[in-house]
């Protein structure tokens, strides 16, 4: 056929196929040769990289493809051809492996003359400046001298890099965000990846300058993706420059969100600081750990427990100061005008930056259909042919239409095919709304597991006949609760997100962005149910439903709901809070995050060692396109994203309980920012550069938080929180308007004599008692 033929005539001798190419033949660069980033002529760049291997399949066309629709081996040829004739045709120059191997991967270079690049620009509206754009700003009195002051003090902070030309930015990859016809071909397995590539090539510690210009990379690596470098800011012009404006929007939101937690952190410091303080003067804390008040306590369990003294708990009352006083409800309201703050602020950020970049003229056209999508709609046309032959007459233009060649067979046109009704779709849509019930059952199942092991172990621990082992059931059991249920968190969080992608798949969404959406949202709500959950519990339900003496509530008629701490479940909930949060974030979004990508290079590795030495033949070093593909693929900001809201969430919702969350959320932060930086420089692929000009849904998610935070934060002052009652004893029912008699107050009596056969306790140590003393 006619490519066969110019292949044949456009063969480079060593390098491959060179294919047409119209232009001034320069002298060739072997420096450049030499590091893979160009064509085997020394000056055209690779700009994009398809990647395909040998492999066997079923025929496109035989009954038993039809589940797959994958082409066998000569079809998938045949549609590369057609498809590279098709970007040959738009004018994108390609170089092709003169040999195609057996066992590895093959890989087709593409490169973007510069009209074409301007053609694009056209297409998707990007504007460049044709004039040197002039701005005076002439400052003169006092004004003058303090913006002096500030650029000398911020100027250690600042990332030394150039201004950065919005409009000169060269990617190809901007094209295959508008033409989505690669990733079908990516689906149905005719391609196994497409990217651009990384713009060095081998390790990136030296200082190299092509053409006066220093490389994009390079200083990304230097000033932006090296933890030395957290205390500057980020240069979020040329993050946005080199991996397009969508990955730049996340970074951007992320400093933002990073630098407003600045504020946040100084104020539960100095509130933390407020509970140190006063602990020593909190009236019910001294009454409570006052041995001269003789408080005798209701057994905590039934028969084998004793009666107990309230002093006993002076350590958990000191303790729950810290976290539970006054200056608490101010920073519960602080932080709720902080969530709002903090959004303005990104609005006003988002602003500026689309107007930077350009997207405010953003145009959203009408997006490709999904590859499932089309398979879909393919499959269900094929069946209504089988079922349909007497209309067979009537359809043989249409077919004819849609089977001109292969690649339109792959690409489905849309004059050709019907959409999916809801009848199509309602079998995803009643699996999906089973199986998020049953994810939220297994939630609560996980969270009631853990309510029935704290019972039976407090109940085990306190028959013990060891008196340090009683003394310390309360810190013994609720440390190990939360560790279980952070393992638990962390498991489920992991099925979690699997099951999300699948069910998101089964409601076959149409575009990519319905696609992106719908599965946030899953992912979203299953996330939030699997880390609140245990919160939620101990926040609003635990202890208030456990009954009283002589009328205790009993899990299978053997063990006693439990109770609270005699300083009240807030010091419960701020450790179960602390410990999930830094959990989280230490084990899953540090040491998951870094350990599992190197896990899976490893596993790579392994693997192309073993293709290497099957491709003897391959005598040339590894090109950078060798090496980027064996980087681990971008599959997306959504669990980037994930993290930071979740984060969000025990920053706001519950943090009138944990005055220190933002100041372990600043920490992370610091260093999560770096460590994506470092991901996206040395670990990823580069991603396809796609514009946008907002982060989407992301934004209602955290507007809906904030304004969620609002009533939890509320709810635990009103329930959880001793704020309430305090002020009601201090200005409705004490008699010097002080917290005298406050724990007094509190308690209730009951007489032992009304307790049920076989609570009482069996022996005690504390005498005769005739009353005790519950809250």
């Amino acid at each position: 056929m006619g490519i066969e033929a110019e292949q044949e005539s456009a063969f480079g001798r060593g390098c491959g196929l060179l294919l047409p190419y119209s232009g001034v033949r320069l002298s060739s660069s072997p420096q450049a040769n030499r590091e893979g980033l160009y064509f085997c002529d020394g000056q055209r760049k690779v700009d994009y990289v398809l990647v395909f291997h040998q492999r066997r399949h079923g025929s496109l066309r035989s009954p038993a493809s039809t589940s797959t629709n994958e082409p066998a081996d000569h079809e998938m040829r045949l549609i590369r051809q057609e498809f590279e004739a098709n970007l040959m045709e738009a004018g994108l120059e390609i170089e092709r492996d003169f040999e195609v191997k057996a066992h590895g991967p093959s890989f087709t270079r593409l490169h973007a003359p510069w009209p074409v690049l301007c053609r694009e620009a056209e297409f998707l509206k990007i504007k460049v400046p044709t004039k040197t754009s002039y701005v005076f700003n002439e400052e003169r009195g006092f004004g003058s001298s303090m913006s002096t002051v500030w650029r000398k003090l911020n100027q250690p902070f600042q990332p030394k890099v150039s201004s950065q030309d919005h409009g000169s930015s060269k990617l190809l990859s901007h094209c295959f965000s508008r033409d989505k016809l690669h990733l079908t071909l990516i689906a149905k397995g005719v391609y196994d990846a497409a990217f651009p590539l990384h713009d060095v090539s081998g390790t990136i510690d030296i200082t190299r300058e092509i053409g006066n210009i220093l490389l994009l990379l390079f200083l990304l690596h230097e000033e932006w993706a090296r933890y030395s470098a957290f205390y500057k800011y980020q240069p979020i012009d040329l993050v946005r420059k080199y991996f397009g404006e969508k990955i730049g929007l996340y970074f951007a939101w992320l400093g933002v969100y990073t630098q407003l937690l600045i504020p946040a952190s100084i104020v539960g410091i100095i509130v933390f600081g407020y509970g140190v303080a006063t602990v020593d003067t909190d009236i019910p804390s001294l009454e409570m750990c006052d041995e001269r008040l003789n408080f005798t306590m209701c057994p905590l369990c039934d028969g084998a427990c004793d009666f107990w003294r309230l002093n006993t708990a002076c350590g958990t009352a000191r303790a729950s100061h810290l976290f539970d006083n006054p200056a608490t409800v101010f920073f519960s309201i602080f932080m709720s005008l902080w969530a709002v703050l903090f959004l303005e602020h990104w609005k006003r950020r988002q602003i500026s930056l689309s107007f930077s970049w350009d997207l405010t003229g953003i145009e959203e056209d009408e997006e490709h259909p999904r590859p499932k999508y089309e398979t879909i709609l393919l499959q269900k046309r094929q069946r209504k042919q089988k079922n349909k032959k007497k209309k067979k007459k009537n359809e043989v233009g249409n077919i004819r239409k849609c089977s001109l060649n292969v690649l339109n067979l792959l690409s489905h046109h849309a004059f050709c095919l019907k959409k999916l009704t809801w009848k199509d779709r309602l079998p995803g849509y009643f699996i999906n709304v089973s199986s998020i019930l049953f994810m939220f059952g297994l939630t609560f199942s996980a969270v009631f597991g853990v309510i029935i092991y704290r019972i039976t172990v407090s109940a085990l621990m306190a028959m013990s006949p060891d008196p340090e082992t009683k003394s310390n059931v309360r810190v013994t059991v609720t440390a190990t609760a939360v560790i279980i249920n952070l393992v638990v968190i962390l498991i489920l969080d992991e099925i979690y997100g699997a099951v999300a992608l699948w069910l998101t798949e089964l409601e076959i969404p149409k575009t990519e962005t319905t696609f992106e959406e719908r599965l946030i949202l899953k992912a979203f709500l299953l996330k939030f149910m699997n880390a609140y959950a245990p919160i939620f519990y101990v926040a609003f339900f635990k202890g208030r439903f456990a009954g009283r003496p002589g009328n205790y509530v009993y899990v299978f008629n053997d063990y006693r709901m439990e109770e609270c701490a005699p300083g009240g479940c807030l010091i419960e909930l701020c450790i179960q809070l602390s410990i999930i949060m830094l959990g989280k974030q230490l084990i899953q979004n540090n040491i998951f995050e870094i350990g599992i990508p190197k896990l899976k290079k490893l596993v790579r590795a392994i693997k192309d060692k073993g293709t290497a030495q099957k491709e003897s033949e391959d005598e040339r070093p590894p090109q950078q396109w060798n090496r980027d593909y064996d980087l681990a693929p971008f599959e997306g900001l959504t669990p980037e994203y994930m993290e930071m809201i979740i984060q969000f969430g025990f920053v706001s919702l519950f943090v009138a309980s944990f005055p220190l969350a933002p100041v372990f959320a600043l920490l992370n932060n610091v260093i999560e920012i770096r460590l994506d930086a470092k991901k996206f420089v040395t670990e990823l692929r580069r991603p396809v550069a796609i514009r946008a000009k907002d982060i989407g849904i992301w934004y209602n998610i955290l507007s809906g938080m904030g304004k969620f935070s609002v009533i939890i934060n509320a709810f635990v002052i009103s329930f959880t929180s001793d704020f309430i009652p305090r002020l009601v004893y201090q200005y409705i029912y004490s008699q010097t308007g002080t917290m005298h008699g406050f724990i007094d107050h509190t308690l209730s009596y009951f007489n032992v004599s009304n307790f049920k056969s076989g609570t009482v306790p069996q022996t005690s140590s504390q005498g005769e008692i005739t009353f005790c003393r519950h809250f």
